[in-house]
């Protein structure tokens, strides 16, 4: 009977695992890249993944599933946790960075949108609360909940920073307000 590649990487073959990221990097790579917000973090995680399942290997049963469905198990459950992670920690939007989504958008010619401009000025003119809430939706992704959870603020409150500040720039880009 032929020695599985996993059995091989848990004896700790040396030959193994070059050949484990030959059979499973694609298959790795593409849930990272599915879970992953950035490329970056993606090789990060597949970093992370090939590390875990060189240390897990031996609990690799063939009786229970083929190689490739434990490596995608185990590559899912470590990007799940990842991102549940990630949407832990505390997100903080800087407003007075140049760099900041809301700073005025320039075309390919370098000329300043004057709509880019007019929201950015918008936007300036909210409170920082409606600030931070509109940034943590348009810029992370972030859902009512999921701000509430992560500012401490109560989910009503958050409903109605970011309908009220939505409404003030929309006020604004139609012309019906100045910012």
């Amino acid at each position: 009977m032929a020695v599985g590649l996993l059995e091989r990487v848990a004896r700790g073959d040396p030959d193994a695992f070059p050949l484990c990221l030959d059979a499973y990097g694609d298959l790795v790579w593409s849930l990272a890249r599915r879970f992953s917000p950035t490329a970056a973090d993606a090789e990060d995680a597949t970093q992370d993944i090939f590390l875990q399942l060189w240390k897990a290997a031996a609990r690799y049963d063939a009786a229970r599933g083929t190689e490739a469905v434990f490596v995608a198990t185990l590559a899912r459950r470590l990007l799940i946790d990842r991102h549940r992670e990630r949407r832990r920690r505390p997100v903080e939007v800087v407003m007075d960075d140049p760099d900041s989504p809301w700073a005025a958008v320039e075309d390919a010619s370098g000329a300043t949108s004057s709509d880019a401009e007019r929201a950015a000025s918008a936007m300036r003119a909210l409170s920082p609360e409606q600030q931070r809430v509109i940034g943590l939706s348009v810029v992370e992704g972030l859902s009512q909940s999921e701000i509430a959870t992560s500012t401490g603020l109560p989910l009503g409150t958050v409903k109605t920073l970011m309908r009220r500040g939505l409404l003030q720039i929309r006020a604004v880009l139609t012309g019906e307000a100045r910012p």
